[in-house]
């Protein structure tokens, strides 16, 4: 703007109450509560009222079939309740909700080609990045970000580039992306811990060789290392790769006293890392879709600082 005044940010907020419909048995850690306490965090702040609330298209068999074996897909479409893995509950709702949080980010995508709004955060359950090719584990159904990254190429962005910040690493991401060159896939995550998977070693394989870029944190690891993680390794990886479109798979349970993890960032580290891919994202399209989070304080103050940034650039 010629006056130097900070162009304002436009920012969706894609959500929908079907999400609550992914049903959990009791005291399951990834339950309905989770989103709820977002919602409410940021309504009682404030920040709320300055978000475009968009609800999200249900994504096609088809596209999810693009990023998980048919076999896959029509195993959870005609499951019935019960568990898939010893940590995956499906219920009469998960497969819709299931749907609906595959085709999220990419409602995300179609706005910001429309110049609807510039980045969006997506509040969606079931979480995605565990979910391979042919199984889905470690709570997740189908691998929401690896939806969204091929809707992202089918509307004309090439490169993309996922960050993910789960506290466990996305092992269903880098399976689905591990030889593809397009798709740059980087983790920071607790390490060893589930899923196993995530060592620095995995860099990719065939043309997809460098194009996966792990950066394992020990137990009790804090806002020093995830801060140079992403102001160092993440930035330069960025630099190098110049995306289209970023995406990241944003999950909470890196924060100190999450009950199922065990890092020591603080607000002030999460804050750090965000910043961080706005910067190294610049002009490209920017979404964030929600991963992991238990603490439920944690994690909706963190969706909010996570916004508020996103607002603020």
């Amino acid at each position: 703007m010629s006056d130097g005044a900070p162009t304002v940010q436009r920012i969706a907020f894609v959500y929908d109450d079907i999400f609550l419909r992914h049903e959990m048995p009791l005291h399951h850690p990834e339950s309905s509560q989770r989103l709820q306490a977002i919602v409410a965090e940021l309504q009682s702040s404030g920040v709320g009222e300055r978000l475009v609330r968009v609800l999200p298209a249900k994504s096609s068999l088809e596209a999810v079939a693009a990023v998980h074996s048919e076999r896959y897909v029509h195993q959870m479409v005609s499951m019935a309740p019960g568990y898939l893995d010893p940590d995956t509950y499906v219920s009469e709702g998960t497969c819709e909700a299931a749907l609906y949080a595959a085709g999220a980010v990419g409602t995300a995508i179609d706005g910001i080609v429309a110049g609807q709004w510039t980045r969006a955060f997506c509040a969606v359950r079931p979480p995605g990045h565990h979910a391979e090719k042919a199984r889905g584990m470690g709570f997740c159904i189908f691998n929401n970000v690896a939806v969204g990254a091929r809707h992202a190429q089918a509307c004309g962005y090439e490169k993309v580039l996922i960050a993910d910040f789960d506290v466990h690493h996305g092992n269903g991401t880098q399976d689905i992306f591990y030889e593809d060159p397009s798709v740059f896939y980087f983790s920071t995550h607790q390490f060893p811990y589930y899923p196993g998977t995530g060592g620095e070693d995995e860099r990719g394989s065939g043309e997809g060789l460098g194009f996966n870029l792990n950066v394992p944190l020990a137990s009790g690891s804090g806002d020093e290392e995830i801060s140079r993680a992403y102001a160092q390794a993440f930035a330069s990886a960025a630099a190098r790769f110049q995306p289209d479109c970023v995406l990241v798979s944003a999950g909470y349970d890196l924060l100190a006293g999450d009950p199922l993890a065990g890092l020591a960032v603080t607000p002030a580290g999460l804050r750090s890392l965000v910043a961080s891919i706005v910067s190294a994202a610049g002009d490209a399209p920017l979404i964030f879709t929600l991963e992991g989070g238990y603490d439920l304080h944690g994690l909706a103050s963190g969706v909010r600082q996570t916004v508020e940034i996103l607002l603020a650039d």
